[in-house]
């Protein structure tokens, strides 16, 4: 499996989350020589390519003719993060990004007679978060109390994995609430 830093992780999960896997605009914070070096990196390993940038697009690269390319997250990083060929039903809803997206782009595994991929930035199924994520789906949600009885954490990781990784990394809308029996009681809505 690759190792990818969280600011790669980054990158291909908001890229999952655009239409046509945009990796551009990168975040503001990531600029020059920076930049340069993530996006190689990412080149390097096959998780992204260069694309002919329709009109609409972010150009990357201009190739001198008048065009430009733009980056596009392969079905390889995809896959680096955790996203498989659509069959959640939990993100039917996001729109698929299908191989004609983008003229030119050939990420060596795509043909016509594979199912599209979501749009949706999502985590391993078999993971801990995962199993968190799917606790806190629930209309019911969860408290802190069972979320340290589901996993053996500490109070303070079951916050922290809530504000850090579902919040800020994965950028999940997670509400709560404070009841009489359960005490504060956290969900992933829409």
């Amino acid at each position: 499996m690759t190792k990818l830093t969280d600011v790669q992780t980054e990158l291909l999960t908001i890229a999952c989350a655009r239409p046509g896997r945009l990796v551009l605009p990168l975040p503001d914070r990531l600029k020059g020589g920076a930049a340069t070096k993530v996006v190689g990196s990412l080149i390097a390993k096959g998780l992204v390519e260069e694309a002919d940038a329709n009109q609409d697009d972010p150009v990357w690269r201009d190739t001198g003719d008048g065009h430009g390319t733009t980056l596009v997250a392969t079905r390889t990083g995809l896959a680096a993060i955790g996203i498989a060929p659509a069959a959640d039903p939990a993100t039917e809803d996001a729109p698929p990004v299908t191989s004609d997206d983008h003229a030119g782009q050939n990420d060596g595994a795509s043909t016509d007679s594979e199912p599209a991929v979501e749009a949706a930035p999502r985590t391993r199924a078999d993971s801990k978060q995962a199993r968190l994520i799917s606790m806190l789906k629930l209309p019911e949600g969860a408290s802190v109390a069972e979320i340290v009885a589901a996993f053996g954490w500490q109070p303070h990781t079951v916050r922290g994995a809530i504000a850090g990784a579902l919040k800020k990394k994965l950028r999940l809308n997670v509400t709560s609430e404070k009841e009489d029996q359960r005490g504060r009681v956290y969900r992933i809505t829409d």
